[in-house]
C-alpha cells in the first residue's frame, strides 16, 4: 500500500506527499487529507520563491535597517508602500537619483526581495552595463528574442547604476528596445548618480536620450537621496513634491 501511495503520489507530482505522508496525524480522514494537501501547497510556494529569488539575481543585502533619513518621496508615495511595491500594481516605474553610497541600490535589492518573498513577483537585477552586455552578445548569438521573451515575463526589471559607463551605441540601442518593451507593462527601477540631462554622456545619441527619458518618466515616481535638486525635479515634468 505504501508503495502504490508513493507511485501515486509521483505521479501526480506530489513531492511533499510522497516522502511525508505516514509523518501526518489527524483525527479524521478529512482532516488528515486536508493537512496533506496544505503542507504540499506550502511546499510548493517554498520551492516557486527559491526559484523566483535565484533568477532574480539579486546582490546582497546590508544586514542593516534602511536609513530614511536623506530619502525624498515625491506626492503620493509612502515608505510602506515603496517598500511593499505598490507601483508594481499599476505598472510604475522609480527612479533613484543620488550620489554614490546613498542608499538607491539596497533600496532597490529591498524592494525586490519584498516583492519576492511577499507577493511571488519575477524580479531581476542588472547593472545597466551588465544588461547591456548581455544584450549585445544575445544579439551576435541570435537569442535576442530569447532573452526579451525573458524579460516580458518580469514583473519588476531593476537597472542598477546607469550613468557610471557610457554605452556603445548598439547596446543602447538595444537597452532603449528593453525599456521600450516594458513600457506600461512592467515596472523598472533605475537607480542614477545623473540627472536627466546628462543622460546622453550614457546613450550618445541625444534622440535616443530622448525617448528613453520619455518612456521612463511617463507613469514614474522620483526617488531623491542625499539631498534635493531642483534641475532634476524640473526635468522630470511630473509636479513632484516633497514629502514632509
Amino acid at each position: 500500500m505504501q508503495e502504490d501511495i508513493q507511485a501515486y503520489a509521483k505521479r501526480l507530482k506530489l513531492s511533499w506527499v510522497r516522502e511525508h505522508f505516514q509523518e501526518v496525524e489527524a483525527s479524521s480522514q478529512e482532516e488528515y487529507l486536508c493537512k496533506l494537501l496544505a503542507q504540499e501547497i506550502e511546499q510548493r510556494e517554498a520551492r516557486k520563491i527559491n526559484v523566483l529569488f535565484k533568477a532574480a539575481t539579486l546582490p546582497k543585502e546590508p544586514n542593516k535597517t534602511f536609513d530614511w533619513k536623506n530619502i525624498k518621496l515625491g506626492q503620493g508615495l509612502s515608505q510602506e508602500g515603496l517598500l511593499q511595491g505598490a507601483f508594481l500594481e499599476h505598472q510604475e516605474n522609480m527612479i533613484f537619483y543620488g550620489g554614490v553610497g546613498a542608499g538607491k541600490t539596497f533600496l532597490a535589492t529591498r524592494i525586490g526581495m519584498n516583492a519576492i518573498y511577499k507577493y511571488g513577483k519575477r524580479v531581476k537585477f542588472y547593472t545597466v552595463a551588465s544588461l547591456a552586455n548581455e544584450l549585445l552578445d544575445a544579439h551576435e548569438k541570435g537569442t535576442l528574442t530569447k532573452l526579451f521573451k525573458k524579460i516580458e515575463k518580469l514583473d519588476l526589471l531593476i537597472l542598477d547604476e546607469l550613468g557610471y559607463i557610457p554605452l556603445h551605441k548598439q547596446g543602447a540601442e538595444l537597452l532603449f528596445q528593453v525599456i521600450s518593451l516594458c513600457y506600461e507593462k512592467r515596472s523598472i527601477i533605475i537607480t542614477t548618480n545623473l540627472q536627466f540631462g546628462e543622460w546622453n554622456h550614457v546613450f550618445g545619441d541625444p534622440v535616443l536620450t530622448e525617448a528613453v527619458v520619455d518612456r521612463l518618466i511617463h507613469h514614474s515616481h522620483l526617488v531623491l537621496f542625499g539631498g534635493d535638486s531642483n534641475r532634476m525635479k524640473e526635468s522630470f515634468l511630473m509636479n513632484q513634491t516633497e514629502k514632509g
